[in-house]
């Protein structure tokens, strides 16, 4: 019970400060994390000669702190096991590399396979929330483990704390932290608070005179070295660790501003429209008006012509000449019938709305033009390349290469695999059978946005999401409603096995290639 009673002493401050750290990130980062226990045989009984933690870089391979396998190099009988956090059965595992200088050794699974960590390619910054996960030894004694209770697969402990930056160790370039960590703790890592990688944990402080304890975590940047060094194809990823309800919060104002954006060029263009047609009508009115005084005045003209034709005719009559007095007279009631017909040709106000409407037709043919070659081409695959968009995004374990892809209108991606429209997206889940995650991708033609949500999850919840997706046929593109409807019952069927917020969000911003 005295064991009990300090331990819990001991923790207590990091439980409540826990409670305010993002469960689902560290449980992801969790499944990465492992018990390194060494056993000896040197005499004549094996027994656990040391025990600490580690965390999975690759799907095979295991860091952890080069004194917690120090044993196994002089040791002839020592046997490395690697006890993951989730599963039924652990694994063995020898050194194939060690730094002790740098307080570094890389395992090699024997058999078996881990969810490979993420490492954060960037600076912690100082005051940044950290958590340090691993299996420190005296938990285990306070909850009386045995040793068949530590070969156990179990769940790490996670305990919180904040960086502070700028201080270093001179032989190797360190993390100072307050996360709290014990023996058992060395080898497991340093995450921020999207479970990514800060470091790896190596030693604490030894508190004199009732001082505060201090952790240091050997730096992302040895890892990285160390591991490129040897030849280990690790995740690595770069970018600002933002909540989901950050990025939710910041893309509903953007949709929101856009949303403005678009109702203000709406009324703009209204307002111009209206413009344009008060114009085209005060044009059409300005034209029947000076069209009316032309066909006026040139009528009147001929009146006077035919007057004066009259005249000449009355006075040839008068002197008896005949033929003049017919030339005349013709020549009056043609320019008379003349003046006439031009007076009734006159346009007529009624003209100005024929013409208006005339006008504002011929305006629109250019955009139906361009709606009717829209429309001819609908149906065609488009080529689409996305590029990352990194303020958007919450990046914790994926590449940012570009996406490419073909869409086709009816949810067809690159000729094969069916998506289905909802609320303006289209969308589809994927269950991979070996990765320990789900993938919800989603695109919206509107926009040309292309996003992927993905959801880090433990082995039950994993099988719980493969079953679900077994139980629909859904490997090609098609347009039967039908298997459409497959389509969509499984990405139900799927969602429901995930939590409300993913892990990591990708969102991509596409073009036309």
């Amino acid at each position: 019970m005295r064991y009990i009673a300090a331990v819990l002493l001991f923790f207590s401050p990091m439980l409540g400060s826990l409670a305010l750290a993002d469960a689902s990130d560290i449980s992801a980062a969790s499944r990465s994390v492992v018990r390194v226990v060494v056993f000896s045989s040197a005499e004549g009984q094996q027994s656990i000669v040391s025990i600490g933690s580690g965390v999975a870089v690759a799907r095979d391979k295991v860091v952890t702190n080069a004194h917690v396998v120090e044993m196994a190099g002089s040791d002839d009988s020592a046997e490395i096991v690697i006890v993951p956090s989730d599963g039924s059965q652990s694994y063995r595992a020898v050194v194939t590399a060690s730094l002790p200088g740098k307080d570094l050794a890389l395992l090699q699974l024997k058999s078996g396979a881990l969810v490979p960590a993420s490492i954060f390619a960037g600076i912690a910054s100082d005051g940044e929330d950290v958590f340090a996960i691993g299996y420190p030894a005296s938990v285990d004694v306070a909850l009386e483990q045995s040793e068949a209770d530590v070969l156990r697969p179990q769940q790490p402990v996670k305990t919180r704390g904040t960086v502070s930056s700028g201080r270093t160790s001179k032989t190797v370039e360190s993390l100072l932290h307050t996360a709290p960590i014990a023996p058992g703790s060395s080898g497991g890592p340093i995450v921020d608070a999207c479970g990514r990688v800060l470091g790896i944990n190596s030693f604490g402080s030894v508190p004199t005179d009732g001082g505060a304890e201090f952790y240091f975590a050997v730096s992302a940047r040895e890892l990285s070295s160390f591991l490129a060094n040897r030849g280990v194809d690790f995740r690595s990823v770069r970018g600002d660790c933002r909540s989901v309800a950050e990025l939710t919060r910041a893309e509903a104002e953007l949709e929101a501003s856009t949303r403005a954006k678009m109702e203000r060029e709406a009324r703009v263009a209204a307002e111009l429209q209206r413009s344009r047609e008060g114009k085209v009508r005060s044009d059409a009115e300005h034209a029947v008006i000076g069209e009316r005084e032309n066909h006026l005045a040139l009528a009147g003209f001929l009146l006077v012509l035919s007057a004066v034709a009259g005249g000449a005719a009355w006075q040839f009559s008068e002197r008896g000449q005949k033929d003049r007095f017919k030339a005349a007279t013709a020549a009056g009631v043609v320019i008379f019938a003349m003046a006439v017909g031009i007076f009734a040709a006159r346009p007529s106000f009624n003209e100005v709305d024929d013409r208006v409407r005339a006008a504002l037709t011929a305006d629109a043919d250019a955009p139906r033009k361009e709606v009717a070659n829209a429309d001819a081409n609908a149906g065609k695959p488009l080529a689409k390349i996305c590029v990352l968009q990194p303020q958007r995004s919450r990046v914790t374990m994926s590449e940012t290469a570009d996406v490419e892809f073909t869409w086709q209108p009816d949810g067809c991606v690159n000729g094969r695999t069916q998506y289905v429209e909802s609320g303006g997206r289209w969308v589809r889940s994927f269950v991979p059978n070996n990765d320990a995650q789900i993938s919800v991708v989603s695109y919206a033609p509107e926009t040309d946005i292309y996003r992927i949500d993905r959801f880090l999850l433990g082995r039950e919840a994993m099988q719980s999401a493969r079953e679900a997706r077994q139980l629909y046929d859904v490997k090609t593109c098609t347009t039967d409603p039908v298997q459409v409807t497959n389509v969509e019952n499984m990405n139900k069927a799927i969602a429901a096995q995930l939590p409300s917020t993913p892990n990591e969000v990708l969102l991509f911003t596409c073009s036309n290639r």
